[in-house]
């Protein structure tokens, strides 16, 4: 049922963007209309859950809308989507993408702590902590970074225990 949403939310998309002025011929203004508006499209879809739709909505924004200001938002939720599928190993491909892809992006700080969650969840705690410290190196104050060194004191308490007294 979900890929039939998905596809038919596609099939709106390309409908949708058959019915706009050549985008050739539009306008910056234009473009950006379009764009945000597949995007807000695409949002709803995530927010009701419907992260197969969702995933499929922000691939295809990326192919259509890949040097939009929005593309690296879009690169973003598809790891989110992932993340919460948990197809973790596409998640770390798609947040490691906003990293390489998109070197200005407001996301970076996001997709880093995300890299760090994704990497706890596969169960490898000295990546996640590199991740986390990154986080907090580089966005001190942050959100994220708050987020951070609170996943740091979890992840070192299971890298390094402390001791147990004798009894």
């Amino acid at each position: 049922m979900k890929k039939l949403h998905a596809i038919g939310m596609i099939a709106a998309a390309v409908l949708f963007l058959s019915t706009m002025p050549s985008l050739a011929l539009a306008t910056p203004g234009q473009l950006h209309d379009t764009s945000r508006r597949l995007y807000d499209r695409v949002m709803e879809e995530f927010k009701h859950r419907d992260y197969e739709a969702a995933l499929a909505g922000f691939r295809f924004f990326i192919e259509v809308h890949g040097r939009s200001a929005l593309a690296a938002n879009a690169q973003y939720w598809m790891g989110e989507c992932q993340y919460r599928m948990g197809r973790y190993k596409d998640a770390l491909t798609s947040f490691y993408s906003v990293m390489s892809y998109y070197p200005l992006s407001q996301k970076l700080a996001a997709s880093t702590l995300k890299i760090g969650q994704t990497y706890t969840k596969l169960g490898d705690q000295e990546k996640a902590r590199t991740m986390y410290e990154r986080v907090v190196e580089q966005y001190p104050d942050s959100a994220e970074a708050e987020l951070a060194r609170k996943a740091l004191d979890t992840t070192l308490a299971k890298i390094d225990p402390a001791p147990h007294p004798a009894e």
